[in-house]
């Protein structure tokens, strides 16, 4: 009978620096609530640690309401977890067994170095963003925007891709480690609306450019980001990003 409680042995990569070896070292995680989420199970282990005075596990978090996209760990092989649509944040201890061995790993990206542990440096997503993620054509305000009219199925996959936290999951599953669908959701979220549309294909030619330039990979084809996204982004929005890109790669004038 399930007294609420587990005892877990964890298996967590510690790693000094980008530039010093790893190795998964392992700590005991008991009496362990299933109420937890998955980050207040790591913050209970930590509490232990520092009082062992021994030196915490480095990991992200922010908001830790499945908004920031902070929390970016490979848990048991899967990023986020095993829990489908679910940030690590928002995963809870009731998803595994008494007795089980978890494993807990950063990001692998060439393009996301380690920090420390489980914290990767993502700000090759900034560097995407700062590229052409944005509208600076002016739009008017609230009224205005609202005035606009926008066929609902548009308007349902511009918020659908806009649902993207920039986690980079989709990176870390990706044996490419491709930023494929986080680029084409930003290209769509954008690109489909009219206030969008001025910059269309300075955008989509930027973003790309600065993805390659960051050190991704090329889309494997295989759709593991979707299955890894904890926002569930589809990659219809790689579909619609390679074709944005093909046309304004055929029809804008080299800068």
């Amino acid at each position: 009978m399930s007294t609420g409680n587990l005892n877990l042995t964890l298996k967590v990569w510690r790693q000094k620096d980008a530039s010093t070896p790893g190795k998964f070292e392992t700590y005991d995680a008991h009496g362990i609530s299933e109420d937890m989420s998955f980050l207040e199970m790591l913050d209970i282990v930590n509490q232990r640690l520092i009082h062992q005075g021994k030196e915490a596990i480095a990991f992200d978090h922010d908001c830790r309401e499945g908004i920031c996209g902070m929390c970016s760990m490979v848990i048991n092989g899967c990023p986020h977890g095993p829990e489908k649509g679910t940030t690590a944040c928002q995963l809870h201890m009731r998803k595994f067994h008494d007795g089980d061995t978890v494993y807990i790993e950063p990001w692998r990206a060439k393009a996301f170095p380690i920090v420390k542990d489980l914290v990767v440096d993502r700000s090759a997503f900034d560097d995407i963003i700062a590229a052409g993620g944005y509208i600076s054509v002016r739009t008017g305000g609230v009224p205005d925007g609202n005035a606009i009219p926008i066929p609902k199925p548009i308007a349902d996959k511009a918020m659908d891709a806009a649902q993207c936290i920039g986690c980079g999951a989709c990176v870390a599953a990706c044996k490419n480690s491709s930023a494929m669908l986080f680029v084409s959701a930003k290209v769509s979220h954008l690109g489909l609306l009219p206030q969008g549309e001025a910059e269309k294909d300075r955008r989509v030619l930027s973003m790309v450019k600065a993805m390659d330039e960051a050190g991704f990979g090329n889309c494997s084809n295989t759709e593991a980001c979707e299955a890894a996204c904890p926002k569930e982004i589809k990659v219809d929005n790689i579909a619609r990003l390679n074709r944005d890109y093909l046309k304004a790669s055929l029809t804008s004038p080299e800068e």
